[in-house]
């Protein structure tokens, strides 16, 4: 196209060609869809585990947390190849009321662990909207320092609509990480619920976490949780809420006085401390592992897990056996009529219970 400002009488005066527009798709796109990711036999999972590969450790947990049937074949078998190098770490159970700071709890007593040289895995298990089935899945971002720990492991699982399910998932992680190395294990429940008495089948110690402050200390937490705690913190205890903090650990220590002595032979312990200015970490560890001492020591320690693995073959035969029950195709075709029926008071809830395990059992 032809330019009069490029016309030698506008000597001085040039139109530049401009630049090509580049094109709207990436050309590197199909590269980089084609690029997939290596696939790991079950040999070479276990030995990037025992070696403490992060990588390798993080994709055998995906293996174990996911609910194809292949994917749970191969976990299962790298649990069976790891599980001799499993049961040497501290686990930890941590528990309290939302807003309790337990992962700021986390944060700080994590931190302590590693600067004593210790190596930390932080399993959470974060509820999952009953509308939606998501989860938020944000413990790394409120564990500013043991996120950026290369002898840190923080690995959130989403419950899923199924407690029984992620916790089974979160006892066979504790053993992979064990493999790893990882000394010291901690899992997180999202607060004060049903997901205690899961956490509790899988842990050396159950720490419940209490604020003070907050009206009658004892009125939200209830009493089958503080029975099954083998030690009680009161977080947030500095400034002008120390005396209020000494105040709530006074009434909790005359209150587990009117409980029995739990089956280990210890007597709880209730302590106060800080885990955002990281006061009287000291004393919580010196409490659990005095704790763990005391248990080693009168057997109870290895009761305590034998009675877990028994636990948790139980939990997994009964967790089969109602996948097995609800994805029958029979079953899956049967209850929705049963349904109608129960809605609608033509058969009662019993008869129609009876009625979809006769069916079930006569398809087998």
């Amino acid at each position: 196209m032809h330019h009069p400002e490029n016309d030698p009488s506008y000597l001085g005066l040039t139109v530049n060609k401009g630049v090509a527009q580049p094109p709207s798709i990436n050309p590197y796109l199909n590269l980089r869809r084609k690029r997939q990711r290596k696939e790991y036999s079950v040999q070479e999972f276990v030995e990037g585990i025992l070696s403490g590969n992060i990588a390798l450790l993080s994709q055998a947990v995906t293996l174990v947390e996911s609910s194809l049937p292949e994917h749970q074949e191969m976990a299962q078998a790298i649990i069976e190849q790891a599980l001799p190098y499993s049961g040497n770490s501290i686990r930890v159970g941590i528990t309290g009321v939302p807003g309790a700071g337990k992962s700021t709890s986390i944060d700080a007593f994590g931190m302590h662990l590693i600067g004593k040289g210790h190596k930390l895995a932080v399993l959470a298990i974060d509820p999952s909207s009953e509308r939606t089935k998501g989860s938020i899945l944000g413990d790394k971002t409120r564990m500013e320092k043991l996120s950026v720990e290369k002898n840190a492991f923080i690995r959130p699982s989403p419950s899923a609509g199924s407690l029984g399910g992620v916790a089974r998932k979160t006892r066979e992680t504790i053993v992979l990480c064990e493999a790893a190395g990882f000394d010291y294990i901690f899992v997180e429940t999202v607060g004060v619920g049903q997901s205690e008495t899961a956490v509790h089948s899988m842990v050396d110690f159950f720490l419940l976490i209490q604020l003070a402050g907050t009206g009658d200390e004892l009125q939200g937490i209830k009493r089958g949780i503080m029975e099954m705690a083998d030690g009680i913190v009161i977080n947030k205890a500095d400034g002008d809420n120390l005396e209020k903090a000494r105040m709530a650990q006074t009434q909790l220590r005359n209150a587990l006085h009117l409980f029995p002595l739990p089956e280990s032979g210890w007597s709880p312990e209730v302590l106060t401390y800080s885990g955002y200015y990281a006061l009287g970490i000291d004393q919580v560890w010196d409490m659990i592992h005095r704790y763990v001492s005391f248990v080693k020591e009168n057997g109870y320690f290895d009761i305590r897990r034998n009675k877990q693995s028994k636990f948790w073959m139980y939990e997994t035969i009964n967790e089969r056996l109602r996948n097995d029950f609800y994805k029958n195709a029979e079953i899956e075709k049967l209850m929705p009529q049963l349904e109608e029926d129960v809605l609608s008071a033509r058969k009662s809830s019993f008869m129609a219970a009876k009625e979809a395990l006769e069916r079930y059992y006569s398809t087998r």
